[in-house]
């Protein structure tokens, strides 16, 4: 449905809702549908192919963005989802030299693969998701999927600052009574920033590349574990990366006055 069809549905139900009502307001459920970035409607399949990943080394974050975003598109997306084994992105960096990577990604057997530590080093794989011929013999293999790769940065941060909190007290009169107040706080908690590059398996050419930031921050006191502060942040931006695969709608309501 395009967006004046939606208008033009939403205007029936309302006054559908007006000629029946006989309160003083009326609360109408609406839905707004948002298209997806992609046209995915020339594959059938898709695969998601493995991340390279820095910062923390507490979680493997290839392994967790492949299992979350494959458990994902098999309940959500339109896509059959392709269960091969996730690529090793950082086993196609040779140590030695970061640009020598052959046409098919395949460093020489006597390279040592880079560890991936900080952010910056993920520019050796730029020319990884670059190189068409590389993905265009992974699609032929998988049946010409959609493959979604790219990179995941997740690391831990501290934070210092003033918060506004509330105070709780009570009068002389045993009033309980709520006052904000300004505290001086030390805080932690982590940083996730996904980039995700969407290869089209028939010829290897990248079709769109989308990057996203999430945080989270807790009391210096409170001890959560990093993997379900890294499942928190991705819940978040999901339904994003969901929106460019496939149509997704908006719930909202809307309050009207006679």
């Amino acid at each position: 449905m395009n967006a004046a069809g939606a208008r033009t549905v939403v205007s029936l139900v309302i006054a559908l809702g007006l000629s029946g009502c006989s309160s003083g307001y009326l609360e109408i459920p609406i839905e707004t549908p948002i298209q997806p970035k992609l046209d995915v409607r020339p594959f059938s399949r898709v695969f998601v192919a493995g991340f390279a990943t820095a910062g923390s080394d507490e979680i493997d974050g290839n392994l967790e963005t492949v299992r979350l975003l494959r458990s994902q598109l098999r309940n959500k997306g339109a896509l059959r989802v392709v269960d091969a084994d996730a690529v090793a992105l950082a086993d196609m960096v040779p140590h030695d030299d970061p640009a020598n990577v052959g046409a098919a990604g395949t460093p020489p057997a006597a390279a040592a693969p880079v560890e991936v530590t900080d952010e910056a080093a993920f520019a050796p794989f730029e020319k990884i998701f670059s190189d068409k011929d590389y993905w265009k013999k992974v699609g032929e293999e998988l049946q010409q999927p959609l493959i979604v790769t790219g990179m995941v940065s997740f690391r831990p941060q501290q934070r210092s600052g003033f918060v506004q909190r509330e105070r709780e007290t009570f009068d002389p009169l045993g009033r309980r009574v709520v006052q904000p107040e300004r505290t001086y706080m030390e805080r932690k908690g982590f940083v996730l920033r996904p980039t995700f590059v969407f290869i089209d398996g028939r010829t290897g050419e990248t079709l769109h590349t989308e990057t996203f930031r999430e945080e989270v921050l807790y009391n210096a006191n409170q001890t959560t574990p990093p993997l379900s502060s890294f499942f928190e942040l991705m819940d978040r931006l999901l339904p994003a990366f969901l929106n460019t695969l496939s149509a997704q709608k908006v719930r909202g309501s809307r309050t009207l006055l006679k």
